[in-house]
């Protein structure tokens, strides 16, 4: 149940490994969180892994990391698989925003180079050098990508149709029962869905179906730029940019010549009062990109925003939950819900072909 990118990947997931499977979307197929994505794709996630490791441990902290990175990767290897083409490899480039971030910045690169990570640490001259601006210290990793998250789940299910899946949007669930061998599902229009197993990818609207808060709901806010008349690079290798601000600034560039900036969160989920701040939020973007890079031009084309939903360790809730028997959760909460979805559609996968993943336990709702 839910047609955007996380239902996508479990559902490709689902068919490659021979698993029937039906998909069904309220709205059109990615038209929810899906199409307000700037999907920048980054195994670094909300928490740093010299706090993360301080909230679930250590090797949780550190195995979470890789398994985004890996999760990229895969992407990449399923991306290509479909004949996808809007799915980029990038380095990121993680800047501390003040001066007082600096000991911050140097001590997560230690941590991460002694984990296994390919990053580099550059300092004052270096980045100005490298990459046009200043700032006092920052990490440059060599595993990142970007893709377009709208197209990347039409092009999945696509995919996945021809094998075998079956997909529904604009078909609204109005009811469901999980029962002891089964999950019986009501459309709108009373038809009646028959499954083994259900899986809840409807991003934050899943709360509606937990009766424990596991999720705190935000706002966020995006722009983008008309087609610039030069082809990029507009800085050193088009790499993602972001910072240690919070909340954090981030920036990428697009195949089709265009910059996108995002950003300047607000700490409030009400849909209304979040899109009058569009425009104004977009002025401050734009404002934060030119005070970064005052030589490129930036013309804004398009604004949005979207909610996303932040745990108390930044980490996913993925797999099983125990009130409601047959389910299974794929709700990658936080910056990194593409590489966290590819994660949940392996440990999902797993769980319905009854293999036993040793990775569920970080990312369970027994956590909480």
């Amino acid at each position: 149940m839910g047609g955007g990118i996380s239902g996508a990947l479990v559902a490709w997931q689902l068919a490659v490994h021979g698993i029937d499977c039906v998909v069904v979307d309220a709205r059109s197929i990615g038209l929810g969180s899906t199409c307000a994505s700037t999907a920048l794709l980054q195994y670094e996630i909300d928490t740093p892994l010299t706090e993360l490791q301080h909230k679930v441990g250590l090797n949780q902290a550190v195995r979470s990391y890789h398994l985004c990175r890996q999760a990229i990767l895969e992407l990449g290897d399923i991306a290509k698989n479909i004949g996808f083409t809007d799915f980029e490899y990038k380095q990121s480039l993680y800047y501390a925003a003040y001066k007082k971030d600096t000991s911050f910045i140097k001590e997560e690169f230690a941590m991460r180079k002694k984990h296994g990570f390919k990053v580099s640490l550059l300092e004052g001259s270096a980045i100005e050098n490298n990459f046009g601006f200043s700032a006092p210290a920052a990490i440059l990793s060599k595993d990142g990508a970007h893709t377009n998250a709208y197209l990347f789940a039409h092009h999945l299910l696509q995919a996945s149709k021809k094998k075998g899946v079956q997909v529904y949007d604009r078909t609204n669930i109005t009811g469901i029962q999980h029962q002891q061998k089964k999950v019986l599902l009501t459309t709108e229009t009373g038809h009646t869905l028959t499954a083994k197993r259900l899986v809840y990818a409807t991003g934050y609207e899943a709360v509606n179906y937990i009766s424990k808060p596991i999720v705190k709901l935000s706002s966020t806010f995006a722009t983008i730029t008309e087609h610039l008349e030069t082809v990029g690079p507009y800085w050193n290798k088009d790499v993602l940019i972001w910072n240690t601000a919070d909340p954090y600034l981030y920036m990428r560039t697009t195949k089709d010549n265009r910059i996108l900036v995002g950003g300047r969160d607000e700490d409030f989920y009400n849909p209304a009062r979040r899109d009058k701040l569009v425009v104004p939020k977009a002025k401050q973007l734009t404002a934060d990109f030119q005070k970064l890079f005052p030589g490129i031009p930036f013309k804004s084309e398009f604004n949005w925003a979207g909610t996303f939903g932040a745990t108390k360790d930044g980490l996913p809730f993925i797999g099983k939950y125990k009130p409601l028997p047959n389910s299974f959760f794929a709700l990658g909460f936080g910056g990194n819900g593409i590489t966290f979805s590819q994660v949940a559609a392996n440990i999902i996968c797993d769980g319905i072909l009854g293999k036993t993943n040793s990775d569920a336990t970080i990312f369970s709702f027994d956590r909480v």
